[in-house]
């Protein structure tokens, strides 16, 4: 599966999570990440998918290469992200959540958020 992208679309609705949280455990399952793993992903997963508006749909890309499980997210509002990403202190802000669970996330500023979580400690 190493080199596949996944890109799943779906309404922004909140049930439709649970579809990206399959989606996300199958390809988790196929790697024989553990459930820290996956539980890091989904929730760093949630995090970018509560900035989302309510109404339209947002995609969600897997990539998976030797090293890594990427999950891009988008479009998201770009203020709103930024604002998040950028603030500090107390509190659950996003970029606190992402700081835990994920290695390294990117905002490309275009409304794409970019999840890496390493796969080198799990690799098979």
């Amino acid at each position: 599966m190493t080199g596949d992208q996944i890109t799943l679309t779906i309404p922004r609705d909140e049930p439709f999570r649970e579809v990206a949280h399959l989606v996300l455990g199958g390809v988790a399952a196929r790697l024989n990440l553990t459930f820290e793993h996956i539980d890091d992903l989904e929730t760093a997963l949630d995090a970018a998918l509560e900035l989302a508006p309510k109404e339209g749909e947002v995609t969600v890309k897997l990539t998976i290469d030797e090293e890594a499980i990427c999950a891009s997210v988008g479009p998201l509002p770009a203020d709103s992200v930024r604002a998040e990403l950028e603030r500090e202190g107390e509190g659950m802000t996003l970029r606190r959540i992402l700081d835990t669970v994920v290695d390294s996330y990117e905002f490309d500023g275009d409304g794409w958020l970019e999840l890496r979580k390493q796969l080198t400690e799990v690799a098979a």
